[in-house]
């Protein structure tokens, strides 16, 4: 999978779903701002803020479909400051101004405990995925690579009902590490995909989420 992706990429758009809207298939997108890092005074740089989005999912007809096999994807992309040190080129961690990552809610799991667990992993520089998190294509050691991150997993309907919120959170990067340039007041630009594909075209989970939050055309 690694030679894979190191090859190809994410690789192209399917021509048939990019021309085409189906009622079975959804897409969300958040573009937004975060401050990774902040400097209290008189003490070292700090990781700052997550932003948790909370998903408006067709919740009933996901339930309907039960075991029925689905596709989620998440996609985090955004741009980073590169070091300008000479020596910072080959060093993943001090390359990149700032790093962010995604975390999916578990299916049983409480939105506060989810944001704790996410947060220590966080404060940790844990970049790994939550033991109990498994079954994504490519799990966070390759995912996490660069600035553009994306995966997707299958799983039943009725599990993914309960997947209903993502959080976007920082790590470390030379903004935090280089304390005496101040660049640890800046905002990052982001933007968050999260798509949900099921195998059959008579269920409708696009309007159903349409209705939710009232898109104005």
């Amino acid at each position: 999978m690694a030679l894979l992706l190191k090859r190809y990429g994410f690789g192209v758009p399917e021509p048939e779903r990019a021309i085409h809207s189906a009622r079975n298939a959804l897409t969300l997108i958040a573009e937004d701002t975060i401050q990774p890092y902040v400097k209290p005074e008189k003490k070292a740089v700090l990781l700052n803020e997550m932003k948790l989005f909370r998903l408006p999912w067709p919740l009933e007809q996901l339930m309907e479909l039960g075991n029925t096999e689905v596709v989620m994807r998440v996609t985090l992309s955004y741009f980073i400051e590169p070091n300008p040190a000479e020596s910072a080129r080959n060093q993943k961690q001090r390359y990149a101004s700032h790093g962010l990552r995604f975390a999916v809610k578990l299916p049983d799991e409480d939105e506060n405990d989810f944001r704790k667990c996410v947060n220590k992993a966080a404060r940790q520089e844990a970049d790994q995925t939550r033991a109990s998190d498994s079954g994504w294509t490519l799990g966070t050691g390759l995912r996490d690579r660069g600035s553009l991150h994306s995966d997707h997993r299958r799983g039943p309907a009725s599990d993914l009902a309960r997947r209903g919120a993502v959080v976007v959170y920082p790590v470390s990067g030379w903004w935090k590490d280089r304390e005496h340039l101040e660049r640890y007041h800046r905002s990052a630009r982001f933007a968050l995909v999260v798509s949900i594909v099921t195998p059959t075209t008579e269920v409708d989970i696009y309007t159903p989420v349409l209705n939710k939050i009232g898109i104005q055309v």
